[in-house]
């Protein structure tokens, strides 16, 4: 199979239920409409729901809707586990384990047939997603920018500061596109921290933020370029792979 370009990035999150799938999903969006084939890959979900018998993941099924359900849905996350523990200890419930291979190489279906892909990851840059692995490790080895998705509530300053410090000395250093200020839930007076975090977070962060999304906002205001702050790869990201294990 011809070795092709493509353009990525990967989503990532502060913590669990941080937005990833809602800034994913929004992205994918403005992408398809430009008129760009779009993959959409999730290398492990947990907490799956059960279908006719087959596990669906709500995150990789929200993904594969809004990048115009292209390809197989299954293709977008290979590796789904019912009990919602990190991946690992999901599989293990089942009497499975995680391939640790196909986190990385499930997305070679998507790179064949897309002119960018976003990629979701599970929890933070720090969730485990094996014994040996976590989140990081798989952002590292696939070499697309980071999103960074921060849920906006009391504490996601030091929450973001963490990923970024994260990211900066992880295997010498994950490149970082920007930062995603996402309100999750509906503005409530309980929390005034809200009105304050973008402004906060603007001045601290070492990425930039690019953009403050409120409860159930369907397109980024202003209007972010995504494939510029993308990054082209083909399969140089599996050939690091292999060079790094040798």
């Amino acid at each position: 199979m011809a070795r092709r370009e493509v353009r990525g990035l990967f989503i990532t999150g502060t913590d669990t239920g941080a937005g990833k799938t809602y800034v994913a999903a929004l992205i994918a969006r403005q992408l398809v409409e430009s008129g760009c084939r779009v993959g959409v890959y999730k290398p492990a979900a947990s907490g799956c729901r059960r279908e006719a018998g087959v596990l669906i993941s709500d995150d990789a099924l929200a993904l594969w809707q809004a990048a115009g359900r292209p390809g197989e849905l299954a293709a977008v996350c290979p590796q789904r586990f019912a009990a919602p523990l990190a991946p690992h200890l999901a599989a293990e419930a089942e009497g499975r384990s995680i391939d640790e291979e196909l986190l990385r190489s499930g997305l070679d279906y998507w790179l064949a047939r897309s002119d960018a892909v976003l990629i979701e990851g599970a929890g933070g840059l720090l969730s485990p997603l094996s014994h040996h692995h976590y989140v990081a490790d798989v952002a590292y080895d696939l070499g697309f920018p980071l999103v960074v998705a921060a849920r906006n509530r009391l504490g996601v300053i030091n929450q973001t500061l963490l990923t970024l410090a994260v990211a900066a000395t992880f295997r010498g250093g994950l490149s970082v596109a920007g930062v995603v200020l996402c309100d999750i839930e509906p503005a409530t007076a309980d929390d005034p921290s809200r009105q304050s975090n973008g402004r906060e977070l603007a001045r601290r962060v070492s990425a930039p933020v690019m953009a403050e999304l409120g409860f159930q906002q369907t397109q980024f205001e202003p209007a972010v370029d995504w494939l510029s702050l993308s990054q082209l790869r083909f399969s140089g990201a599996r050939e690091r792979l292999e060079t790094d294990r040798l």
